[in-house]
């Protein structure tokens, strides 16, 4: 009997193992002309186990391929187009060029740093204030993301005077919900309070649920 774990590695599994034993015996042929037929027999026998790669354009085309890596490549048969090779079969895919900026300032991020340079170029005065202003609150909510504390606006100015050399400067004060004020507001609104209550209430209160009366109809004993 033989076993999977005896077995070649199975290349395509769409076309199953005897198409792959097909091909494998077609190597072995000596004769180039019986290989050659025997080629072009198992080519239609692939396409006939696989009828939905006749609605793929140069279905034809695919079944050659498809013969050629099922042999890894060493089939010596003519074919009616061009043979395939492992690098043109399955080339091996550029590799994605990583983006390296560098932020100046690696708790605010690179993009807050494009838009302090879209801001400083700005001419119109009104929009150079409102880019002042979105600037400071985002990082006043930068800081309040990783901090258990709120900065204080005096710091985001400062800290901002700094970044553009005293050019920008926010008239107006960010207001940024802390996230630990939000979790104190939940439990001092009582939303979490139900579920440290005592847990037994409900059991004594049901109607023949406790173990005295399991005991009592036991025994026989009537509870008054």
């Amino acid at each position: 009997m033989e076993y999977n774990t005896t077995r070649n590695h199975l290349t395509i599994r769409e076309y199953g193992r005897h198409i792959q034993k097909m091909a494998e015996y077609v190597l072995t042929i000596e004769d180039r002309e019986k290989r050659q037929k025997n080629a072009n027999a198992l080519v239609e026998l692939m396409g006939f186990l696989n009828p939905h790669l006749k609605n793929v354009e140069d279905f034809r085309h695919k079944l050659w391929d498809h013969l050629f890596l099922i042999t890894d490549f060493k089939l010596d048969v003519d074919s009616p187009y061009p043979i395939p090779t492992r690098e043109t079969l399955r080339p091996t895919p550029d590799p994605l060029p990583y983006p390296k900026r560098y932020p100046k300032y690696n708790h605010l991020g690179k993009n807050i740093e494009i838009i302090i340079d879209k801001a400083l170029s700005e001419e119109d005065a009104e929009k150079r204030q409102g880019f002042a202003n979105s600037i400071a609150y985002y990082m006043k909510l930068t800081y309040s993301n990783w901090h258990k504390e709120l900065v204080h606006d005096d710091n985001i100015q400062t800290e901002l005077s700094a970044i553009t050399k005293g050019e920008l400067e926010f008239n107006t004060r960010p207001f940024v919900k802390h996230r630990v004020e939000n979790v104190r507001e939940e439990f001092a609104g009582g939303k979490y309070r139900k579920n440290f209550g005592p847990r037994n209430n409900n059991r004594n209160n049901q109607g023949g649920g406790g173990r005295d009366n399991r005991n009592n109809r036991k025994f026989g004993k009537k509870r008054f």
